[in-house]
């Protein structure tokens, strides 16, 4: 090969591998700055309640909230494996599961404040786009739809990271908008969905708190007046929980709302990023013709912790971290890596974070558009080695127990649909029509179908 053909060869290497770029997820660290070893298992942390942290070692109990060993793990095993991200993406829930009379104002700042301080410490140069999780507040879940005292001090907190405009904005009601990147064509759209959360009571006589539907709007109208490709990132996700049968988490009519945003504005949206769940899914948006439109991706928490919900099994999950790789001329998602640390493992021998999963090689889907999303969820739908490979992943690798008849319709029907009424008709057609790879119909659905208690996240 000449020396002419080999620089052209190099060039165009050269230019494929700059069409990828890559960023980090993470979410849900829940941090519980009580958490000490003793003697008393009951002891060990103030967010297991009453339950007994029984295995509690120096990174966590599957009872408790993250310990700062667990915290300071996850940061430094992205440092240790994608050193140089093109940014964050941190999508909430800082403080731990405990009642709002141990924490107060002051002691909700100072976390937010320590886990802002670390991952600002171990990547100075990394811009972060953070939402806030209905933990970031006090009292939580109460996040007000205009200006507020912990508005401003957030903002203040994360100067850094905001740009001046942005900073304006999110002191008015907790959200705001950039440029990616400060990138010509391409935006982050980050809500504060917390709004729209069951639990609000500031908010639930309101039909757009903080005025957020109607800018979001406006942001996505002038997105595809400008030719602009946009990613949404929140803390609080809309439609069902999908291990808790006809759990949601909006209030129906924000609900409703959201799903018709995302219709009108899906030519210009290519990503959702979501937490809460501490699980790891995601959720399919439809046109009226029945064609994928968009994808929301639930990543993983970092936060062992086992939920209070009522009805939940095995509802806790392996500390989870998440990359995305992403066309850098799209935006398009073409691969997602999730890696995760054995609890058990870390706390008898040290904390080795692995990879637990790449997206299109166990899918064997061609990346993570919509259409490869809705693709991999026919075949979680249809086939029993799907469902029971996604239902492992979805706690992380904790929960490996088998994923039967009446958890396939749980979770085909969350992921399926995010419109109330549409999950309720899932519900049902699952159940009584579809057999899928062998598996069993549920017998009856309405008596599987239970009052959606509230719930601690």
């Amino acid at each position: 090969m000449s020396a002419q053909r080999l620089l052209l060869c190099c060039l165009l290497f050269k230019g494929t591998l700059a069409l990828s770029g890559n960023f980090w997820h993470i979410t849900d660290l829940h941090w519980d700055p009580s958490y000490k070893l003793g003697d008393d298992p009951f002891k060990v942390c103030a967010s297991s309640g009453y339950k007994p942290a029984a295995m509690a070692g120096i990174f966590g109990d599957h009872a408790c909230d993250s310990p700062w060993n667990l915290i300071n793990s996850s940061v430094y095993a992205m440092k240790k494996i994608l050193p140089d991200p093109d940014f964050i993406v941190w999508t909430g829930d800082d403080t731990p599961h405990v009642p709002d009379q141990n924490l107060g104002t002051e002691a909700v700042l100072s976390i937010i404040r320590n886990l802002t301080h670390i991952i600002n410490e171990v990547f100075p140069r990394t811009k972060v786009y953070s939402a806030l999780g209905n933990h970031d507040y006090h009292p939580k879940s109460q996040l007000p739809g205009g200006p507020s005292f912990m508005y401003n001090e957030t903002a203040q907190m994360w100067q850094h990271w905001l740009e001046p405009e942005s900073g304006i904005t999110f002191m008015k009601g907790g959200y705001y908008t950039e440029k990616l990147l400060n990138r010509t064509g391409f935006r982050m759209l980050v809500l504060n969905t917390n709004l729209y959360y069951d639990r609000n009571m500031l908010t639930h006589n309101d039909e757009d708190p903080a005025g957020q539907f109607s800018w979001a709007d406006q942001v996505l109208t002038e997105a595809a007046r400008n030719k602009e490709k946009v990613y949404i990132i929140g803390h609080v996700p809309p439609g069902m929980f999908e291990k808790k049968r006809s759990k949601s988490w909006y209030r129906k009519h924000f609900n409703k709302r959201y799903v018709e945003l995302i219709q009108k504005h899906h030519s210009v949206i290519v990503g959702q990023f979501f937490g809460h769940h501490h699980t790891d899914t995601f959720r399919m948006f439809y046109n009226s013709e029945g064609s994928p439109i968009s994808t929301m991706f639930l990543s993983p928490g970092v936060t062992p912790w086992e939920t209070t919900l009522p009805g939940v099994k095995n509802g806790a999950n392996n500390p989870g971290i998440r990359i995305f790789e992403y066309d850098t001329q799209t935006l398009l998602v073409k691969d997602v890596v999730t890696y995760y640390l054995n609890l058990t493992h870390a706390n008898t021998a040290r904390d080795r974070w692995e990879k637990e999963y790449r997206l299109t090689e166990s899918f064997r889907v061609p990346d993570a558009s919509p259409a490869s999303m809705d693709r991999l969820l026919e075949g979680i739908s249809a086939d029993r080695c799907h469902l029971q490979k996604y239902y492992e992943f979805n706690s992380v690798s904790y929960d490996l127990s088998e994923c039967d008849a009446a958890c396939r319709v749980d979770h085909v029907c969350a992921v399926r649909e995010v419109d109330y009424e549409r999950y309720e008709h899932c519900l049902v057609t699952e159940a009584a029509g579809f057999v899928g790879g062998g598996l069993l119909p549920v017998l009856s659905v309405a008596a599987s179908i239970l009052f959606a208690f509230n719930q601690h996240f």
